[in-house]
């Protein structure tokens, strides 16, 4: 059953936490960066693809219910309006 989220702010900080802890060392490999991570907060589940919108549609048929929060592997932040993205340092 699908937690209660009473923010998106919660959600995030759940989301950075599940991918600090248990899922970066899985997925920040060479050949994933730049891609994105999609975590469900509830679960920990997770998909990866080139296209965020195509992990979350991976992620929402194995639960429709997910709570999703998305990553740029290796980057600060997922997209970049006028800028460019700042990679994060391992």
């Amino acid at each position: 059953m699908a937690q209660i989220h009473e923010n998106d702010d919660e959600v995030a900080e759940r989301g950075e936490e599940l991918y600090r802890q248990k899922i970066r060392a899985a997925v920040e490999t060479p050949e994933n960066i730049g891609k994105m991570v999609i975590i469900d907060v509830d679960t920990g589940e997770y998909a990866v693809d080139d296209i965020g919108l195509t992990s979350a549609r991976q992620l929402q048929a194995k639960r429709p219910d997910a709570e999703p929060y998305g990553i740029r592997i290796g980057y600060k932040t997922a997209e970049a309006l006028g800028g460019v993205l700042e990679r994060t340092t391992p």
